[in-house]
Formats: structure tokens, C-alpha cells, sequence
């Protein structure tokens, strides 16, 4: 079950592409994942999906996620793509 628990304003779009880009990295159903599902503790994502996501997601949202930010919950994901949207330059 989806569980929303972001508080980022008009996140609600952006979390659904999210979810989306994840759960088809490893044919998830989206219905699966939860906003505190752990990737490589609960999913089984190991370095390279996570690599992949990540590069699927400066593609799709043409933002720049550096080496060192930590994304290790489907919440992470969608708190920094928020964040960084509208011409906010990545941290």
C-alpha cells in the first residue's frame, strides 16, 4: 500500500513518476512500494538499479544528483527530485 507521507507541495505528480520509474526497474507493482520501502533492504536493489534510477531520473526531470546524496528510500527519491525542480540547481 502507498503510504503519503511527503510534504513537499505538487509532490503528489512527481511522487507517482517516481514510483513509477522504480517499480519498473525491477517489475515491481507500484502498489508495492511505499514512500519508507527501503531499496536495497526490502526491494533487493542492489548498486547498479540504484545507479540506473538515478540516471533515469536527471533524464526524465533534467535535474543532477550528485555521487554523495543519500537515496536509500523511495522517499529520499522523490523528496530530492521535488526539491530540485524549477531551476533549483542539486546540492
Amino acid at each position: 500500500m502507498l503510504t503519503r507521507t511527503t510534504t513537499i507541495p505538487g509532490s503528489s505528480n512527481i511522487e507517482q513518476q517516481v514510483l513509477r520509474i522504480i517499480s519498473k526497474r525491477k517489475a515491481i507493482k507500484p502498489t508495492r512500494l511505499r514512500v519508507s520501502s527501503n531499496l536495497s533492504r526490502e526491494l533487493g536493489f542492489d548498486t547498479v538499479d540504484v545507479v540506473d534510477i538515478i540516471l533515469e531520473l536527471e533524464r526524465r526531470f533534467k535535474i543532477t544528483i550528485p555521487d554523495e546524496v543519500p537515496l536509500h528510500t523511495v522517499r529520499d527519491f522523490v523528496r530530492y527530485v521535488a526539491s530540485h525542480l524549477g531551476g533549483s540547481k542539486a546540492r
